[in-house]
């Protein structure tokens, strides 16, 4: 009886953009304590579980989370209290039978999610065990390669610049997970330099990236090349790129309208210009190069570069095993984004990463636009051994706070850590 659940409580609190989310609290009868906040996308895919809002005028601008909170308060804490915390699936299934719908629609996924995770952090405090260790067991050791969004357009930049969402670096060539913060966060720092002398804006978007207004979405990669060399490192040996261009944002009655540059280009024509990216710049990824729903599309996609590079589906899949299992089957990608917020629990979103590898697909991590400081997904991508993470520029506290933790993640398992470099940012394929 000592680990099962007492109490359940949640409230409301801010997120990064300033919009409520859900905090949850759980403690055990033993006295051990689990805390989880749940981060909001911006650019949200159509298929993802419901977060669910007041929709409310009155308050929050229709944002607020007081009806999520309430379904927590009591009909979640109703049901799982007693409930033993180190059984993950028995609590999870117990959520998804007290909710009884597809998407999560009923309690809401945001709900749901924070009460989840927070089970598993107060597991993790009775057995007195670092969140990595008690997810993922005693051969949790290795540190992701992080993949730095320095460059934002699209929904995160208010369409003030680049049609495509973000511009990201990864250090592939650092020895060890802090040198490959050090490196990055100085890349960051002598892009702003570049763009100040261009001329530029140096605002940044949602998660920290510069925003600048290009005339042309090519334009953001050869600033960044420029800023990685004028930083010391060498673009596609110690540095290598990656794109989210989230195109289902500009994807529009078949086609894809790149608004920067004044044109609308078909599946095809956008698969080309990848491909020519890719043959002229250090390109090691791409995250959503086509939308949701355009499978077609993801088949020419993978058929030109899933062979040359990592590509990641996002909005495609949305962390979804039964998404997941037909792209395997229709072979329209070679890794899948994992957003533990786009499913609702700790146990589907583990399937989801398993389902990847038993595939032979690599699953990268990752924030969403609209974060908190939880860093549950920086101990997570140490747990299930992905290899990389995606959790924004090395700026603003909710971003640095995930890689804040990675670095004391390093450090407690001293020699024991080893960094994933290289061979986490290539596709996982035979």
């Amino acid at each position: 009886m000592k680990t099962n659940i007492q109490s359940v409580h949640a409230r409301e609190i801010l997120d990064s953009r300033g919009n409520p989310t859900i905090e949850v609290d759980v403690i055990l009868f033993d006295g051990s304590k689990g805390r989880a906040a749940v981060p909001s996308g911006a650019s949200t895919g159509i298929h993802e579980a419901v977060e669910l809002r007041d929709n409310q005028s009155s308050r929050y601008g229709g944002k607020g989370v007081a009806t999520a909170v309430k379904n927590v308060n009591i009909d979640i804490a109703a049901a799982i209290r007693d409930l033993d915390a180190l059984d993950q699936t028995q609590v999870d299934r117990t959520l998804l039978e007290l909710d009884g719908t597809a998407n999560k629609g009923k309690l809401g996924a945001n709900a749901i999610l924070g009460v989840s995770l927070a089970v598993a952090r107060a597991a993790a405090d009775a057995c007195h065990m670092p969140l990595y260790r008690y997810l993922g067991g005693a051969t949790a050791c290795r540190l992701p390669v992080p993949m730095f969004n320095i460059l934002n357009g699209g929904v995160h930049a208010n369409w003030q610049g680049t049609d495509l969402q973000e511009f990201m670096i990864a250090p592939v060539g650092a020895p060890n997970f802090a040198e490959a913060l050090r490196w990055g966060t100085e890349i960051y720092h002598y892009l702003k330099k570049v763009l100040k002398e261009g001329g530029y804006s140096v605002g940044v978007g949602d998660e920290g990236g510069f925003a600048p207004a290009l005339k042309r979405n090519v334009d953001a990669l050869d600033l960044i090349v420029k800023a990685i060399e004028g930083a010391g490192y060498r673009p596609g040996e110690d540095v290598v790129l990656a794109l989210d261009p989230a195109s289902s944002g500009f994807y529009e009655d078949g086609l894809y309208h790149l608004r920067t540059e004044n044109r609308k280009v078909s599946a095809a024509e956008m698969v080309a210009m990848y491909a020519d990216w890719v043959a002229k710049y250090p390109i090691s990824l791409l995250e959503d190069g086509l939308a949701e729903d355009d499978w077609d599309g993801w088949k020419l996609l993978n058929r030109e570069l899933g062979n040359k590079i990592e590509l990641v589906g996002d909005d495609i899949f949305v962390t979804n095993v039964e998404r997941i299992a037909r792209g395997i089957k229709e072979n329209v990608a070679n890794a899948v984004l994992i957003k533990l917020n786009q499913i609702g629990t700790l146990t589907e979103t583990v399937a989801a990463v398993r389902m990847a590898y038993a595939a032979d697909w690599g699953a990268m991590v990752s924030h969403r636009s609209g974060e908190t400081v939880d860093s549950f997904i920086a101990d997570f991508t140490v747990a299930l051994d992905t290899g990389h993470l995606k959790t924004g520029a090395p700026c603003r506290g909710e971003r640095v706070e995930k890689y804040n933790q990675l670095l004391r993640i390093e450090e407690s398992l001293g020699e024991s850590a080893i960094f994933a470099g290289r061979r986490n940012v290539l596709p996982r394929v035979s």
